[in-house]
């Protein structure tokens, strides 16, 4: 039987970022601003009404802003039985490389734990190896891969599947600063 992964290292201290508020949740009025930032983080982007319908159907989405109110980065998680599907997380281009998506990615992962939830799963683009390194420094395993799930040109891309359980004794218990970043 293999050991599960240790749980993932304290936060790394954000560089070169301003004033950032707390996490806060996503709401309709956030969509267009949202739009804005993943037109500019990607070349296939969700459309508004992935985010309208997300957050219709209840979807954990929370946004991170600077104090004046810009995004810097935004996720949006499927609640399942037991698990947390992590559907995007984006860190908006200019904020990239200052740590942001190491917080967003413990901040899901303290969402799931919170909710009591044992695995947290996600797809990822076979050729981003940033987001892959990231996701197994924070202790997710590359457990399958779906055939030509991503739009790409010249064709389709695959995705690789990774998951994280969450340790048992981070489940339901008080995560400390919840809704710090």
């Amino acid at each position: 039987m293999k050991a599960p992964p240790p749980p993932p290292p304290p936060p790394l201290p954000l560089r070169d970022v301003p004033h950032l508020q707390d996490l806060r949740p996503m709401v309709h009025a956030d969509v267009d601003a949202v739009m804005a930032v993943e037109v500019r983080a990607y070349s296939h982007p969700w459309s508004r009404g992935n985010f309208v319908d997300s957050l219709k159907s209840g979807y954990l989405a929370e946004l991170l802003l600077t104090q004046d109110g810009q995004i810097c980065a935004y996720f949006v998680a499927m609640p399942g039985v037991d698990e947390l599907h992590l559907l995007n997380i984006t860190v908006a281009p200019d904020w990239q490389g200052a740590g942001l998506g190491q917080r967003m990615v413990r901040a899901v992962c303290d969402r799931a734990a919170l909710r009591g939830l044992a695995t947290l799963w996600l797809e990822v683009r076979h050729s981003n190896q940033r987001a892959r390194q990231l996701y197994g420094r924070l202790g997710f395993a590359e457990v399958g891969l779906r055939k030509g799930y991503y739009p790409a040109l010249p064709r389709r891309e695959d995705a690789v599947v990774m998951r994280l359980p969450v340790p048992a004794g981070l489940r339901n218990a008080p995560v400390a600063g919840e809704g710090a970043v």
